[in-house]
Formats: structure tokens, C-alpha cells, sequence
């Protein structure tokens, strides 16, 4: 399979073919899911919880998120990848946002996401696509505003915040972004919003009649425990793989199984005789 463009994209809406994308902070994870036939991978700032600890995503910098995205682009080759601009990497003026989403195509993204839509956010949409970087939007929850939020709450809950979701969605559409992300949105507002569109709208638990569905990984693979989202289903337990894995390698260390004799590296017999001569003398 060939690269994952946003011409891919479009045609897959035109098709009324559904994608999938999936975050991923790493090489080797990069690497197994893009093989696997993943469409669109995030680096998504969703790494500032799940792989670096922090509170929220909003404590993570443009210097992390370009390290990552520089080691999923060397694990994926036929996926496009996307990456998050991280809170305050992009809202203080224009030329600094230009400069930092400039950073990230040069670390391997093919495209960037930016969380919100104000008439500056639609002005650097603009100004990205202008100089031929693809915009994913995202709007619904954002969450780099949780603070101004007040928590993770539903968007869209009646007609009046539907039509004022579409209403930004349109707006980002003609400032040119070529996809559009809706998180914690109810599905009838989504699907709304999806069939009055040219662009692909990307479903983060915001039902099923979305053109395309995005997760986090360390969720759908049952890796991250300190929360999970209703709309996050977990399709493995690595969580209990790799506890009851570490226990069995505690394990067999402490009863000397570990290593065995297949794992370990020899001496050349006569080397060994040899040596055996040194042990010997120094025995005596």
C-alpha cells in the first residue's frame, strides 16, 4: 500500500469508505501498527499522561512532542502521520506558530492538528495551508481548554451547540483544513455535522456515523489505567501482560532459571580449558 495522503482521505469520504487512525509516541509501536494497516497516525499530546506521566496535556512542551515525532516517523512508512501542536505552541502569534508547526513537518509529520476555532486559529489554518501544511481541526471537548471548560464535558448537547459545532467545522473546512476531529459529541449531532461537510470528520467519542475513528493506543491496547474514556475500548490487557511477565522473569531469577543454558554466550573449549587452568592456580 502506498502513502496515506489527504487526497487518500478525501477520496475515502468521496467512497463513503471509513479510516482509522491511532496514536502512537514510538518506533516500535509506529512500526507494528502501520504494518498492521493503520490509516493516520497521531502523535498525539495525549502522551503528556500516558507515556510521560504528567496531569494533563497541557504540561507538555514542542521540544517533547518533536522527539516523538521524529521516532514515529522512522517506525512508519505508509501511514500519515499527524501531530498535536501542544498547548501554547501555537496561540501567541502567528510567525511563532509558523516557526514551531514548521519544526514538526521538518521532524516527519505530514500534517499538524490545532485544537480550536477563533478567527486566529482559522487565520493560521490559512496561513499552514498556504505554505503546504495540511491542518487536521478539532473542536467539540478540547482538551488544551479544559481549565476554561471546567472538565470533560459533552459538546453539542442540543440543536443550538450542534449548529454552532458545524458552523465551526465549515469554517475550518474554508480555511482550508482537510479533516476535522469531534471529541465527546452525541452522535446524532456528529452525523449531522459529518453529512453537511466536504471534509472528513474524525470520530473521538462521537458515535459512529463519523468518516473516520481515532484512539489512544495505550487504551485500545489496555496499557494505561489511571482513566479511560466511555468511548475507549480496550481490544488487549498489556496492563496484565507485562506485570505478570516482569513477576515470572523476578521469578526465575531468584530460582536461578534465568538465564539457561541457551542463553548464554561460551568459550572456545580450549579457552575454557585454559581458563579453568587460572581458576585453578588461583584456588591454590
Amino acid at each position: 500500500m502506498g502513502k496515506i495522503t489527504v487526497r487518500t482521505i478525501k477520496k475515502l469520504k468521496e467512497n463513503n469508505e471509513k479510516f482509522s487512525m491511532l496514536t502512537a509516541y514510538d518506533y516500535s509501536t509506529a512500526k507494528y501498527i502501520d504494518q498492521a494497516g493503520i490509516d493516520i497516525i497521531l502523535i498525539g499530546d495525549s502522551l503528556a499522561m500516558v507515556a510521560l506521566g504528567y496531569e494533563n496535556t497541557n504540561n507538555i512542551g514542542i521540544d517533547e512532542m518533536a522527539i516523538f515525532t521524529k521516532a514515529v516517523a522512522r517506525g512508519a512508512k505508509s501511514a500519515m502521520i499527524v501531530t498535536d501542536m501542544p498547548f501554547m505552541s501555537y496561540t501567541i502569534d502567528i510567525p511563532e506558530a509558523l516557526h514551531n508547526i514548521g519544526n514538526m513537518i521538518k521532524c516527519g509529520a505530514n500534517a499538524v492538528k490545532l485544537e480550536g476555532c477563533n478567527d486566529y486559529i482559522l487565520e493560521l489554518v490559512k496561513r499552514c495551508t498556504q505554505m503546504g501544511v495540511p491542518v487536521m481541526g478539532h473542536i467539540g471537548f478540547t482538551p488544551q481548554s479544559l481549565n476554561v471548560i471546567g472538565g470533560h464535558i459533552i459538546q453539542g448537547k442540543n440543536v443550538d451547540a450542534t449548529m454552532q459545532l458545524l458552523e465551526q467545522a465549515k469554517k475550518l473546512e474554508q480555511a482550508g483544513a482537510f479533516s476535522v476531529v469531534l471529541e465527546m459529541v452525541p452522535e446524532e449531532s456528529a452525523e449531522y455535522i459529518s453529512k453537511n461537510l466536504d471534509i472528513s470528520t474524525i470520530s473521538c467519542g462521537a458515535g459512529r456515523y463519523c468518516d473516520g475513528f481515532v484512539m489512544v493506543c495505550d487504551d485500545l491496547f489496555g496499557k494505561y489505567s489511571e482513566f479511560t474514556p466511555k468511548f475507549a475500548r480496550k481490544y488487549a490487557n498489556m496492563q496484565e501482560l507485562i506485570t505478570t511477565s516482569t513477576q515470572k522473569y523476578i521469578e526465575d531469577i531468584k530460582n536461578n532459571n534465568y538465564p539457561n543454558e541457551n542463553e548464554v554466550y561460551k568459550l572456545a573449549p580450549q579457552d575454557a580449558a585454559e581458563l579453568e587452568k587460572y581458576t585453578n592456580k588461583c584456588l591454590c
